[in-house]
Order: structure tokens, then C-alpha cells, then sequence
């Protein structure tokens, strides 16, 4: 048994009667009666644990805490556990790291414990503020709805972003352990927004997450010095968040007025909060120098320590130390500046023409679905950080919607390049004219290290969105991926390669006559970066253990060489699947696992399918192992293997019932399982109806749709539908899969051109 609080945002009114808003701040005396085999923690030390009976003459313990200091309501909490924990005190700090006990004994949160009291120290540091508590207590829940939560001197996690295994996993999990728990430290200590100063109302929950975000990273590759900041930060908040935001109409601070219901305030809790605020903040420090950034951050927290403010508080501390400086010149005063990005919605593209010298900003939208009556005036004033021929430029300001820059005009010469936004320091895309596309594109084949890493993945990350949304035909980003056999980056490659090959689409891909010139195309492409790291999965797989993206990025890389039937690839997986299967205590390594098991039982026979079987009903198996394995028996290559593990998975005794959708839809994605798995769907429909009801049929529908090209089909999968459904929501599905057909319509006129493109350029 176990009881834990989370009253962020809006629930310390259901635990005792408040003004539960963040500005009203006040001092807490807390006090707890529970079972005297438990230990009870809150934001403060106990400072008294005594006894008491109740009316049948039972003991009860009371556990009564040190009066807390000045906070807001949403930070109280309390946890009443029978945990162990592992403790050392930091600069004065106790910290205490509590987890089930097993999970101590086995040493699974030292890692956690390591690195809480460097965090603190460097945040400590670098914001000149001390921590105002005597102890911190951080606390690993089995099961817990955000990954941590900052509640004042009593931080709440859940196990899998506090917990190391020592024998698996390597950096990627230590990576994430890092990130949380210095997101939820920056916080604790000294953040922006947040303990010690917080927003005044929810509409600026941005700088209370958002600065955690950015600290985030900053805390994170301070204790793991091999994790690259710069790359990491792009690859996981600029980039997915530029992805989303287009698609979202909200922008990052609200008007006050409009937030005032709770589920409202828990919809801000999302990607464009942490993420965009994190990208915005980067971008802040970018162009004021981190050093004048965390001056002005030192002034503010010293000003509003225990109170309440808003962003414009914040903004006036910063143009307070800009005037006191000459050295960073601004063209018009941050708070003009920041509201530019803060207060409206989206984020602009640039449009640069090297001829004139011209940059124009327009905002970012999808061009294939507006209407051309639709206008947009957002402006914004933006940073522009930029180099030529290599070498970098000052940074310049395009504060209006378009204007000259004599100095970006570029001559005949094909080696004279211009490259703009390097290191992502501004968040927006760009989208140079032809002529500097061919030279980049040409620089990029003689000598790819000429642009520095980040603005690579920047450059194919930007064309392939602006192909998606209108700005410029595919054939403009296919070019940008002809240099990729000197690319020795993972995280590029995973960029082309969710591009390319969409997860989603795989097995319709493998249906279309694109397939032969893609595999062609991309393995004479991939095959040194493969090789490269096929040598140290089969030689010294532990030498990638301080390599964070092959943690996260191999996986699709292989995944992809073993799709395009890279015949090395396909032996890999089977080696190391028969490996396993001649010895079941080998680990085939995490990293990998995945795509090896699949592999391993495609290229199998039964003999191999069985083995996964046997592993999977293994009691003593991982959950992430049953997953990888639940996956894997999917991959057979023969039809009658899958029909049998279908009919297996429609049994009670052999699996929970969330499992037998997952076998559905996994077997569904796959090339050859598609018909057989719809075929059993409507065979079993009467069965699977009782246990799914209508998720399950979203669900095939959604996979079944992306193979709809004609009318006809539509009519098959309509008269199904027509016998199982309501009349509401039978015009919903038709609408689905009518837009479905439109979808996959466009799709297969790209892959035409794709085709062409590759017909021409597959040689070269």
C-alpha cells in the first residue's frame, strides 16, 4: 500500500480547503496519522513522531513537520510508504532518494543519488542562489502520471525516470534519468519560475516550464559531459516541437481571461509549454549570451524570492542589464522582442533570395490545405545567426517582413554558400533560393564537415518540412540526401530515415514499385555508417555505451538495412538469434533487440517463432522484453504462422486481453499480414466485439485505411462496417476512409515522382 499527492495544478482543494491559486502564497504546518509500520514524508523535515490510540485501542503513529516556508498551494504534498533509502547530504542539503526496498538493495537509484548533489550544486552556482531548505526527499513511485513533479523539498517520480538497472541499458536510460531530475532540481533550487518565484496565473506556466526545460539540459550534460548538448537539444525539443506547433493553434502565453477552468489549465500541461518554451529560451540566451541571460535571471529570482510574477517582470529584468552593457545591441526592447514570440501563434519560415540579398518572413503554414484567401500578417523580430563560405557573421536582425542585406548577396562563384540560423539558435525554418540549394547540396557531397553537425540535420529536417507543407517539391529535398555515404552522424540518418520511410508506412512502401530504386538508392548510401557500427555489435557492443545516439537511433538504422534486405543485416539478426537460442541466458544487446527478434523470426522458420513463443510466456521475463517479443512473432514470414499466433492470441488463458489488439495491429502493419489479419478480424468479429468493442475496429480501420485506393475497397470495408455499427457512427468511418483514399491518392502521385526521381539519380 502506498499514498502519494500530486496538486499541480489544480487539486490541494480536494485535500483541504484552500484559495488554491499560485499567487496566494503561504506558510504550511502539516501533520500526519498513519499506520505505525509506514514512514510518512512531506515538503518539510518531521520534527516530532509520537504516538496515539484510537477508540478501539489500536496505535496509530503521528508524524508532525517543520512549519514550510512561503509557497504556493500546488507544491504541498505528502507521501505515507514503506520505502528504504539511500542518503548523502550536499553542501548542507540532506537528500534522501526513497524506493521500493528491493529496488535500493539492488542499487537501482545510486545513479539517481550520484547525480542529484552535482545538479544542485551547479545550478546553485550558476544562478548565484542558495537552496532555502534543509532537506530534499525525491521519491520513486511504481506508477505515476508525469515523469516528476517539483512539489517543494518532496519531488515525486515515477520508478522508470528515476531508476538505473546496472546490468542493462546503458547511457539512454542514464541520459533520461539526468534530464528529469535536473528538470524537477531546477525547479527545487532556483528556477526562473517556479518554488521560489512562481507565475502569477497559469497563462504564464511557460516560464515556470519551459526555463525548467532549458536548465534541463543544461544540468543533464553538466553531469554527463559525453552527452553532446547542442545535438540533444535539437534532436528532442527543437525539432519535434517545430513539428507540432505548426499544427496548433495556441500560442505560448495566454491572455489571463481566458484560462480559468481546471481542465483547461491541464491542457496547457503539453510539447508547446516544455518544448517551445524551452526552443524560445534557448534562443534568448543565444542572443543575449548566456552570461548576461543568467545575470538577468540573478537579478529577478533576488527581486521576487517568495513571491509571484509574470513574464514582463522577467523581461524588464533583462532589458535592465542589456542598458547597463554595450556590448549586446538590441533593435528594439526585449520585451518587444519576446511578446513577438511568446504572444503569437506558430513560428515563421524565411525566405531568402542570394541574388538580391533579400530575406522575407512569412508564417509557417500548410500551404497544401489553406485556402489562398487566407492571410496572415504575424510578424516577428528574429535573430539571425548565419555564416558564409565557413565562416561565421555577426548576427543581424530581420525585424520587419522583408528587407536587404547587401551582405547576403552572393556572387557567380558556386563556392560562394550562405548558411542561415546555425546551431538552430532561432526558432524558425528556412527556405533558401535554388541557387544556394545547388551549392549546399554540392558542399555537402565534397565535404559534408564543412557545415557543422546540427545545422545538417537542420537543413534535411527544413526541406523535407517544407516539402510537406507546399513551399517546395520533393525533388528539392531528395537532392539534400544524395551526399548521405560520407554522413557518419546517426542522428541525420534517423532524420532522412523517418522521412523516407516512415514507420507507418513501411509495409506499403514494400508494396510499390519505389521499393527496388529505395533499396538501391539508400543502401549504397548506408552502407558505411552500417558497417561501421555492425563491427561493434558483433566485436564490442560495450564500446557504445557512451555513444547516446546509437542508444536511441541504431535501432531505425538497422531496422531499415534488414527492411531493404541488406543481406549483412539479415545474417546479423540471425546470428544473434540463434545465439540466444542456444544459450537463453544471452542478452542480445538492448540496444538492438528489437530488430534482431523480428529479423530472427522472419528469416526463421517455425523452429524460431516457437523459441519467441517459449521466451514470451517465460514467468520471469521483462515487461520491455515481452513488448520486444509480442512484436517480434508478428515478423514471421509465413502466413500460416500468423494465422496461429492470431487464433493464440484470441485465448483468455494464454493472454490479458489488452494484448490481443496489440497482436492485431502488429500483425496488420506488416506486408504480408495485412489481409490475413483483417480476414480474421471479420471471421472472429462476434468474439473480439465483446472483449473491444469499437476501439479495436478504430484501430484496424486506421492501418486498413492506408491500403484504400479505390472506391471499391471502400465499398468491402463499407459493408462490413454497415452490419457491425451504429447509423452515427457509420457516416464517421465512411468520412475516414474517404479521406483516407484522398490521402492515399496523393501519396502514391509523391511516390511516382519519388520513383522518377530515383530512376534518374540511382546511379550516380
Amino acid at each position: 500500500m502506498l499514498i502519494a499527492s500530486q496538486m499541480e495544478p489544480t487539486y490541494a482543494r480536494t485535500v483541504y480547503p484552500c484559495f488554491d491559486e499560485p499567487a496566494m502564497k503561504a506558510t504550511f504546518n502539516i501533520r500526519i496519522i498513519h499506520d505505525p509500520s509506514y514512514v510518512a514524508l512531506s515538503n518539510m523535515p518531521a520534527i516530532d513522531v509520537s504516538e496515539v490510540k484510537d477508540e478501539n485501542g489500536s496505535l496509530w503513529t503521528v508524524t508532525t513537520f517543520n512549519t514550510s516556508l512561503k509557497m504556493s498551494t500546488y507544491l504541498t504534498a505528502f507521501v505515507i510508504c514503506d520505502f528504504d533509502y539511500v542518503t548523502r547530504t550536499e553542501r548542507g542539503n540532506e537528500i534522501r532518494i526513497w524506493a521500493r526496498k528491493e529496488a535500493v538493495k539492488n542499487g537501482y537509484i545510486d545513479y539517481a543519488l550520484n547525480i542529484t548533489g552535482t545538479i544542485f550544486s551547479f545550478l546553485e552556482d550558476i544562478l548565484n542562489v542558495s537552496y532555502p531548505l534543509p532537506k530534499t526527499d525525491m521519491v520513486a513511485l511504481p506508477d505515476f502520471g508525469a515523469g516528476g513533479m517539483e512539489n517543494w523539498g518532496l519531488v515525486i517520480f515515477q520508478e522508470a525516470s528515476l531508476m538505473n538497472f546496472p546490468n542493462d541499458e546503458f547511457t539512454r536510460r542514464k541520459a533520461m534519468i539526468a534530464l528529469i531530475v535536473s528538470h524537477e532540481l531546477g525547479h527545487q533550487a532556483c528556477e526562473w519560475f517556479g518554488n521560489l518565484v512562481t507565475m502569477n496565473w497559469w497563462n504564464d506556466l511557460w516560464l515556470n516550464e519551459g526555463l525548467a526545460s532549458y536548465f534541463e539540459y543544461l544540468g543533464a550534460t553538466f553531469v554527463e559531459p559525453n552527452l553532446s548538448l547542442d545535438k540533444i537539444f535539437y534532436a528532442h525539443v527543437v525539432q519535434p516541437v517545430l513539428r507540432e506547433d505548426s499544427e496548433i493553434a495556441r500560442s505560448l502565453s495566454e491572455s489571463e481571461d481566458r484560462i480559468k477552468e481546471s481542465f483547461y489549465i491541464m491542457s496547457l500541461f503539453d510539447n508547446i509549454t516544455y518544448s517551445k518554451g524551452a526552443s524560445i529560451t534557448w534562443m534568448l540566451s543565444s542572443f543575449l549570451t548566456e552570461k548576461l541571460f543568467i545575470r538577468a535571471l540573478t537579478s529577478y529570482l533576488k527581486e521576487f524570492s517568495f513571491s509571484n510574477a509574470n513574464q514582463d517582470d522577467l523581461w524588464t529584468h533583462i532589458q535592465m542589464i542589456v542598458d547597463a552593457q554595450d556590448e549586446v545591441q538590441l533593435p528594439a526592447p526585449v520585451k518587444k522582442i519576446m511578446d513577438s514570440w511568446t504572444c503569437q501563434n506558430g513560428f515563421p519560415v524565411l525566405t531568402l533570395n542570394l541574388t538580391t540579398g533579400t530575406i522575407t518572413q512569412e508564417q509557417f503554414l500548410n500551404k497544401n490545405n489553406r485556402k489562398s484567401t487566407d492571410s496572415y500578417n504575424n510578424t516577428w523580430i528574429i535573430p539571425i545567426s548565419w555564416m558564409r563560405n565557413g565562416s561565421s557573421q555577426p548576427l543581424t536582425w530581420l525585424d520587419k517582413n522583408s528587407k536587404m542585406f547587401p551582405e547576403m548577396q552572393v556572387s557567380e562563384s558556386e563556392y560562394d554558400w550562405i548558411l542561415l540560423n546555425v546551431n538552430l539558435s532561432g526558432y524558425y525554418r528556412v527556405n533558401y533560393d535554388q541557387i544556394n540549394l545547388k551549392r549546399l547540396a554540392r558542399l555537402l557531397e565534397n565535404d559534408p564537415k564543412g557545415i557543422p553537425a546540427v545545422s545538417r540535420f537542420q537543413l534535411i529536417d527544413d526541406v523535407f518540412a517544407l516539402k510537406d507543407f507546399g513551399y517546395v517539391p520533393i525533388e528539392t529535398a531528395l537532392e539534400l540526401t544524395k551526399y548521405l555515404a560520407k554522413e557518419d552522424e546517426l542522428f541525420i540518418w534517423n532524420v532522412v530515415l523517418l522521412n523516407l520511410i516512415p514507420d507507418n508506412l513501411e509495409s506499403t512502401l514494400k508494396n510499390h514499385e519505389v521499393y527496388p530504386l529505395l533499396k538501391k538508392y539508400l543502401l549504397k548510401r548506408m552502407l558505411p555508417i552500417y558497417h561501421y557500427y555492425a563491427g561493434f555489435i558483433r566485436q564490442n557492443v560495450d564500446a557504445l555505451e557512451g555513444d547516446y545516439f546509437a542508444q536511441v537511433y541504431l535501432e531505425k538504422l538497422l531496422a531499415t538495412a534488414c527492411w531493404l534486405g541488406l543481406q549483412d543485416c539479415l545474417d546479423l539478426s540471425s546470428e544473434l538469434y540463434a545465439k540466444w537460442r542456444d544459450n537463453p541466458k544471452y542478452k542480445i544487446p538492448f540496444l538492438i533487440r528489437r530488430t534482431v527478434c523480428c529479423y530472427g523470426v522472419a528469416v526463421g522458420s517455425d523452429k524460431e517463432w516457437n523459441f519467441a513463443w517459449e521466451m514470451y510466456n517465460h514467468t520471469d521475463s521483462l515487461e520491455e522484453d515481452e513488448d520486444i517479443l509480442l512484436y517480434a512473432m508478428s515478423c514471421a514470414k509465413e502466413s500460416w504462422l500468423l494465422y496461429r499466433y492470431l487464433q493464440y492470441g484470441l485465448s483468455d488463458t494464454l493472454f490479458s486481453s489488452n494484448c490481443t489488439s496489440v497482436i492485431i495491429s502488429h500483425v496488420m502493419n506488416k506486408d504480408i499480414g495485412h489481409r490475413i489479419a483483417w480476414e480474421f478480424v471479420t471471421e472472429n468479429w462476434p468474439l473480439l466485439r465483446q472483449g473491444y468493442g469499437h476501439e479495436l475496429l478504430h484501430d484496424v480501420l486506421k492501418v486498413m485505411g492506408r491500403f484504400v485506393k479505390t472506391d471499391v475497397q471502400i465499398q468491402e470495408l463499407q459493408v462490413f462496417y454497415n452490419a457491425t455499427l451504429e447509423e452515427d457512427e457509420r457516416e464517421a468511418i465512411t468520412m475516414l476512409l474517404e479521406s483516407a483514399k484522398l490521402e492515399n491518392i496523393e501519396r502514391r502521385k509523391l511516390l511516382i515522382k519519388v520513383a522518377s526521381w530515383l530512376e534518374k539519380n540511382v546511379d550516380d
